[in-house]
């Protein structure tokens, strides 16, 4: 997201530059700000900006708008010089491993090496298929308003000189094994400019004929269903995030003395689904600030959290032998003797049920005035409450029997070594 911010105003930028007279002086400027604001997030922030840098410089190239010394290198340069002069000192304290730029060692890993494909493997066509339907969500947008955009004349040019580089970036991205929406998500705001182009042509049209009427009601309608769609799709994210459910448990349920030191492991999923800094518990001697808090402390529950991935690594059953606990998604994999004290459910999908067919819940939701044994009831729980109580009413009532089921099954165990 922090990419996303640089990768956005240098669109602007480009859009500026797009719009503006060439006869302007600002428009090599426009220019190099967008390559510049592209090479610094990439440099600092995300790596795979590279990518759309290559593309966008390309396309500017080819089409006579910018030169190598005039634009390309002052801006690439400066990129490059002040981004590692941000990220290098500043990683690298934090990081205390002297120097490091860490998207280049992201880079190399994922990339060079090829671990990326070791977070799953999706189709070359996956991100037009799949993930850039789902971003942009409003199907009028890449049905409707973007081939407007493209098929007329008045704007053709400037459309296409977004979509050729933008989805140029996409297609050579496809070509990393792993795939996920995040990667691509700095093209969604060139997709929507485009896309307002081609609605504003619908819309200024609306009283010329009757299918300019039609599609400028369809234009209005999308946005309001559109609208409902990201509002229920935003209460099903919530439910996106096991891990960190399964480790704010921990936390607040943990049955050992309050002066023990505890050692918690955590597996990919957990660390993948919501598992991050900000909910670990560090009340150690860092904070100590004189004598009287250092007694305290001593006497306080300490926490020590271990990602290690090396397979290796977790094939010796000594390592095992110092956590207490461990949250895994599959427990079988764990050496050594293991109890499950809690399962998280995660959300695996919705599935439309017809009149007569039967909810397939895997758990009942709990009432949303209940408390559970261990403590309070989560705010999903009730979320999914609600849901099973409109269930009751509307279902029968109003959608004579048709329903859409949010599907919840278990993702993320919390083990705790067995003492048997």
């Amino acid at each position: 997201m922090f990419a996303f911010v640089f990768s956005t105003l240098a669109l602007r930028s480009l859009l500026k530059a797009y719009t503006a007279t060439w006869s302007s002086t600002s428009v090599p400027k426009s220019y190099r700000l967008c390559l510049y604001l592209l090479t610094f997030a990439g440099v600092v922030f995300r790596s795979e900006l590279a990518i759309l840098v290559g593309t966008i410089t390309l396309y500017l190239f080819a089409t006579r708008r910018i030169s190598i010394t005039g634009i390309i290198i002052p801006a690439g340069v400066a990129g490059l010089v002040i981004g590692l002069l941000c990220t290098v000192p500043i990683d690298s304290f934090f990081w205390q491993s002297i120097p490091l730029w860490p998207e280049w060692t992201a880079f190399y890993y994922n990339t060079l090496q090829g671990h990326s494909a070791d977070w799953g493997v999706s189709p070359w066509h996956y991100y037009f298929v799949n993930a850039l339907p789902r971003l942009m969500l409003n199907p009028a947008t890449y049905l409707l308003c973007i081939p407007v955009a493209v098929l007329n004349v008045s704007t053709r040019r400037r459309s296409l000189d977004l979509l050729i580089p933008l989805l140029s970036f996409v297609g050579l991205y496809s070509f990393l094994p792993h795939k996920e929406w995040r990667f691509i998500i700095y093209i969604i705001p060139g997709l929507t400019a485009v896309a307002a182009t081609g609605a504003s042509w619908i819309w200024t049209r609306r009283a010329k004929s009757v299918i300019y009427a039609i599609l400028s009601l369809t234009l209005v309608g999308s946005m309001l269903v559109s609208f409902s769609v990201s509002t229920v799709l935003l209460a099903i994210s919530s439910l996106n995030y096991p891990g960190g459910e399964a480790l704010t448990f921990l936390h607040n349920h943990v049955v050992l003395p309050e002066d023990r030191h505890i050692h918690v492991y955590f597996d990919n999923l957990a660390c993948q689904t919501g598992v991050t800094r900000f909910l670990e518990n560090h009340e150690g001697p860092q904070t100590v600030l004189d004598v009287l808090e250092a007694q305290d402390i001593a006497n306080r529950r300490t926490w020590t959290y271990d990602k290690t991935e090396d397979p290796e690594t977790l094939l010796d059953p000594m390592f095992w032998v110092t956590f207490d606990y461990v949250l895994a998604e599959k427990p079988e994999k764990i050496i050594g003797k293991w109890k499950v004290v809690h399962a998280v459910y995660g959300f695996t999908g919705v599935r439309v049920l017809k009149p007569g067919e039967k909810t397939g819940l895997v758990a009942k939701p709990l009432d949303g005035t209940a408390q559970e044994k261990n403590g309070p009831v989560h705010w999903t729980s009730r979320v999914a409450y609600l849901w099973e109580s409109l269930e009751d009413f509307l279902r029968d009532r109003v959608l004579k029997g048709w329903w859409a089921e949010v599907r919840m099954e278990p993702k993320i165990r919390v083990l705790e070594k067995s003492t048997a």
